[in-house]
C-alpha cells in the first residue's frame, strides 16, 4: 500500500514539472525578443555582428613600422600604404646620399686645396697629364660654399626621411585604431526637437535631441 502511494506521488511530480516547463518556457534574450517582435510589425531587422576589440592591435601595427617601414600597413591589410611608405622613405634616402657624396667630395677637395696641393678632382677637370694646370676650375671659396650647401640640403633630408619614418609608425597605430570603431553605413545621425515641462512652474524648457542609430 506505501509502495502504491509512493508510486502515485511520484508520476504527479514528473507530471507537475512537465506542465511547469511547458507554461513557464526559457525566456529568449532580450536581443530575440527585440528581434521577433520587430519582424511582426512588418520591420525589417538587419542585425550587425560585433567583432572583438583587440587592444593590442595599434601597438602591434607600431612596432611592425618601426621595424620595418610599410610592415605595420601590411599587418592593417592597407597594402595599396606600402609603396607609398617605401617610396617616400626612399626618396628621402636617396637624396641624403646624394647630397652627403657631394659634400665628402667637396670637402675633401677643400682640405687639399688648404693643404698646398693642386690635384684635386675641381681644380682642373678636363685634365691633361702633359699639361700642368695652371689655376683652378673652382676656387677655394667656391668649394666652401659647396660644401655647405650640400651640407645643409644633406641635414634636411635626413630631417625629412626621419619624419617620414615617424609617420609612417603613426599611419600604422592610428589606422590600426580606426579599423576597429563601427564606421558601418547603417550609422546616421538624428536631430529631434526637444520639449520639458517643469510640473511645478509649468514653464516650458526648448531644446534639441540629438540621437546615434547603428
Amino acid at each position: 500500500m506505501l509502495k502504491t502511494r509512493l508510486l502515485t506521488l511520484l508520476a504527479l511530480w514528473v507530471a507537475a514539472l512537465g506542465m511547469a516547463q511547458e507554461e513557464n518556457p526559457p525566456a529568449p534574450s532580450d536581443a530575440d525578443s527585440l528581434q521577433t517582435e520587430l519582424a511582426r510589425q512588418g520591420v525589417v531587422v538587419d542585425m550587425v555582428e560585433k567583432k572583438a576589440i583587440n587592444p593590442l592591435a595599434p601597438s602591434k601595427a607600431a612596432f611592425y613600422s618601426a621595424v620595418l617601414p610599410g610592415l605595420g600597413q601590411a599587418y592593417n591589410k592597407r597594402y595599396w600604404k606600402i609603396p607609398i611608405v617605401w617610396g617616400a622613405i626612399g626618396t628621402g634616402t636617396y637624396v641624403y646620399l646624394f647630397n652627403d657624396g657631394l659634400y665628402d667630395r667637396y670637402r675633401t677637395a677643400f682640405k687639399r686645396r688648404r693643404a698646398g696641393f693642386t690635384d684635386d678632382e675641381f681644380y682642373d677637370i678636363n685634365r691633361d697629364d702633359n699639361i700642368i694646370p695652371t689655376s683652378p676650375v673652382l676656387s677655394d671659396e667656391a668649394l666652401q660654399d659647396g660644401q655647405e650647401r650640400y651640407q645643409r640640403d644633406r641635414d634636411l633630408a635626413l630631417l625629412i626621411t626621419v619624419a617620414l619614418y615617424a609617420l609612417n609608425i603613426i599611419d600604422a597605430n592610428v589606422d590600426a585604431h580606426l579599423r576597429q570603431y563601427n564606421v558601418d553605413e547603417n550609422l546616421s545621425l538624428d536631430f529631434q526637437p526637444y520639449l520639458d515641462v517643469n510640473p511645478i512652474s509649468a514653464d516650458p524648457h526648448y531644446g534639441l535631441a540629438l540621437s546615434i542609430r547603428f
